[in-house]
């Protein structure tokens, strides 16, 4: 398969609230590329250097723009023009902010894709029981771990945000043994296959994509687990009331790992998927949204049991409280 490259240029003061914007399309993968970034490096009075990377020397000039890789198929064309009405929407309303729309495509052979992604993938460990890898790295002594093999595929996650980590991190406190878990946004399956290799009985997972839908089940087989363990579903349980009923309730695990708007729309669905006393797992909130996401959750009777915070992300666990 190729890939769409897409470079999607604005403003230096625009770039953190256009890419939580463009996260509620389901893209979560982006490259930054600011001048901004090369005057902050030099401004850092306690760096001890004596050479800068000819790439890093690239960020002196650069165009500030954003860039994100697409499938090159129907659901990527079809993401791709929902980008560029976001795009077109937000930065003619604010101009000021954003600067003209500007957007420019091209393509990225798979090869260069995942080479590119070599060189920067590497095992590492996740909580006190888990070991995230890629495919063409071996792991001779995992020192107990499970190990949980997943592969970069476009927008979909590898593990490696705190988002993704903190909630692997919670799960283990979660899972005890023979769970049902749902998993709602469930992008790559790796909170699915964390659940199961922990110990959970089976898997429900949900993206509003195809492609996410399509490679969760993929990887979920490449760690071991046949279709009796896992169901994937694609829609949105926010106005689909049919796949709400396939999804059916009972679930003693549920995480959503997405962004604040979506966890609070879905704030109200949550009790109706959980079993009683089952765990509720939010991430991908920002610290300014935090109190809003948790006031929502409070409202449909969410109780928060334990949290977590990394660089301005948080996740949190909850119960129902009535």
């Amino acid at each position: 398969m190729d890939f769409l490259k897409i470079d999607v240029y604005t403003k230096s003061q625009a770039v953190d609230i256009l890419v939580m914007q463009l996260s509620e399309l389901g893209i979560t993968g982006f490259e930054i590329h600011d001048s901004a970034d090369f005057d902050e490096f030099l401004e850092n009075k306690d760096a001890n250097w004596d050479y800068v990377d000819d790439e890093l020397m690239g960020l002196k000039t650069v165009p500030t723009h954003i860039t994100l890789y697409l499938p090159d198929d129907a659901q990527g064309l079809e993401t791709l023009a929902e980008l560029k009405g976001a795009v077109n929407e937000l930065f003619t309303a604010s101009p000021e902010l954003y600067g003209e729309p500007d957007i420019h495509i091209g393509s990225v052979r798979e090869e260069d894709w995942a080479n590119n992604w070599k060189q920067y993938y590497k095992p590492f460990n996740v909580g006190e029981k888990l070991i995230v890898k890629p495919s063409w790295e071996d792991v001779p002594d995992t020192g107990g771990r499970k190990v949980l093999e997943i592969d970069p595929a476009s927008s979909f996650g590898t593990g490696q945000h705190h988002t993704t980590k903190m909630v692997m991190e919670l799960l283990e406190g979660a899972v005890n043994g023979g769970e049902h878990m749902l998993d709602l946004g469930c992008g790559s399956g790796i909170l699915s296959i964390a659940g199961l290799l922990l110990g959970a009985k089976d898997a429900t997972m949900c993206d509003i994509f195809e492609n996410a839908v399509i490679t969760a089940g993929e990887n979920v087989r490449k760690n071991g687990f046949g279709e009796d363990r896992y169901r994937a579903l694609r829609g949105n349980v926010i106005d689909d009331t049919e796949l709400r009923s396939t999804i059916g309730t009972g679930y003693n695990i549920i995480t959503a790992n997405i962004v604040a708007d979506v966890i609070i729309a879905m704030s109200p669905l949550f009790g109706g998927f959980l079993a009683d006393g089952g765990t509720l797992i939010v991430s991908g909130i920002i610290d300014e949204r935090l109190d809003e996401v948790s006031g929502a959750l409070a409202a449909n009777g969410f109780a928060p049991v334990n949290k977590r915070n990394a660089e301005g992300w948080n996740a949190i666990v909850l119960k129902r409280s009535r």
